[in-house]
């Protein structure tokens, strides 16, 4: 009968040991991660609401990135096309100035010279890249838009080889805003534009020159519209980042509010399993030297 009893009081004593060691290790890694739930049995719907805070804020981190990278785009394409607005007005006011009856045939033979070089500008701005991807293939990035094609020295076209699709970045769900460009639609005619100023030029043709100017007016005006709508998009992106970056902050707060521990009270309550787990420990070991006296 005393060894049953004896092996209860050890069981007993073991169990909640067992049990105060348990609590006290569970306090120990609430202090030490700051997380009040490390495991599902801490709080499951609590966990499960956390969860899905996380994917929330990973897909906002991704939108984030995709705004980011939709910024550069249009930055890079606003500023290739202010060049391509101010080259365009160039060879204008010099189809201007040559369309004078006054100008030579020698002068404006010189003039074409400078007007090849504008179209060569205008086509390496065409071309522009962003991180090896190209902003006016459409959705072709990897493919350079535009190619000349030459007789002897001079250019004699320009072909398209992008697309029609402009490239364009999620920024929510069902929600894309074009970033990159379709060339053909933004340079328009302007190539071929200016290879007939220059060859209008070549062959001292005033009426041809003259022609010329108003074709240039339009190639300007749809590149001003062009520039237009990057603003715009432009609003967009920074509007859409406010929306994100308070939903984030939001989020975030209230992932805190879920699993973040109170540290004063973590750290208090750690301090009172340790005393309990020590006041265990000595009452156990007090008892079974008083269970082991039963066999002397």
């Amino acid at each position: 009968i005393m060894r049953i009893a004896n092996q209860s009081i050890y069981d007993g004593i073991t169990a909640r040991l067992i049990a105060t060691s348990d609590a006290l290790q569970k306090a120990n890694e609430i202090v030490s991660s700051g997380k009040r739930i490390n495991h599902l049995s801490d709080d499951p719907v609590g966990l499960v609401q956390v969860l899905g805070l996380r994917s929330a804020l990973s897909s906002m981190a991704q939108l984030q990135k995709n705004i980011a990278t939709g910024r550069t785009w249009l930055n890079a394409g606003e500023t290739a096309l202010e060049s391509v607005k101010e080259l365009i007005s160039d060879a204008k006011v010099l189809g201007l100035q040559m369309a004078n009856g006054t100008v030579s045939a020698a002068e404006r033979e010189a003039a074409a010279g400078q007007v090849n070089g504008i179209l060569e500008q205008i086509v390496s701005l065409s071309n522009t890249q962003v991180n090896g991807q190209y902003l006016f293939s459409g959705t072709k990035t990897d493919v350079k838009p535009f190619e000349i094609s030459y007789t002897a020295e001079d250019p004699t076209g320009v072909d398209y080889l992008g697309n029609g699709n402009p490239f364009a970045i999620r920024i929510g769900k069902d929600m894309d805003v074009p970033v990159g460009h379709d060339g053909k639609a933004v340079f328009g005619e302007v190539f071929q534009n200016l290879i007939d100023l220059r060859d209008a030029l070549q062959n001292n043709d005033v009426d041809g020159i003259s022609g010329s100017i108003p074709k240039l007016d339009v190639d300007f005006g749809r590149v001003i519209n062009t520039v237009s709508g990057i603003g715009a998009r432009g609003v967009r992106l920074d509007v859409k980042e406010k929306i994100i970056e308070d939903l984030n902050l939001s989020y975030q707060e209230r992932k805190s509010d879920l699993e973040d521990a109170d540290m004063l009270e973590a750290i208090s309550e750690l301090r009172a399993r340790e005393t309990a787990y020590e006041a265990a420990l000595s009452s156990s070991a007090q008892v079974m030297r008083m269970s082991l006296l039963d066999y002397l």
